[in-house]
């Protein structure tokens, strides 16, 4: 189902006692840009991962705390996105694994990093411009 921008913007606005469906928008939205669940989905992408092997490969990015990272794949997988397998060892074996909705998820994502990086020098441009107008609002040129 495609939603108009009208539509849209009304379910992302409406007041969360309104409606179960903009909370529910509301929530997936939140874990697209909270700082840890793209870049873990982007880590699970190859197939089953161990939790060291995950939070290796997110530390060679950006150090991530054991607690932080449990949470995040908590999170993960109460939203469908991903999948955990325990395995009656000793020591205990767990791996994660994308579920279709998550690898769905990330096609998306992958979009939106290709379209930032093919229009970052006119974020850039656009940027310049602005904090020049804002300047220029703040300190209006000195009288002659």
């Amino acid at each position: 189902m495609t939603y108009s921008m009208h539509e849209t913007s009304r379910l992302l606005a409406e007041p969360a006692m309104e409606s179960d469906g903009a909370v529910a928008t509301r929530a997936v939205l939140s874990r697209l840009g909270d700082r840890w669940s793209v870049l873990t989905l982007h880590m699970t992408d190859d197939g089953p991962i161990r939790f060291t092997e995950l939070k290796r490969r997110i530390g060679q990015i950006h150090p991530i705390s054991a607690r932080v990272l449990t949470r995040t794949l908590k999170q993960l997988e109460r939203d469908g996105l991903v999948t955990r397998k325990v395995y009656p060892v000793v020591p205990p074996k767990v791996e994660y694994r994308l579920t279709r909705h998550g690898e769905r998820l990330l096609r998306f994502s992958r979009e939106i990093v290709d379209w930032t990086r093919e229009f970052r020098a006119d974020f850039e441009v656009a940027r310049d411009a602005f904090e020049a107008r804002s300047f220029r609002q703040i300190r209006p040129p000195a009288p002659r």
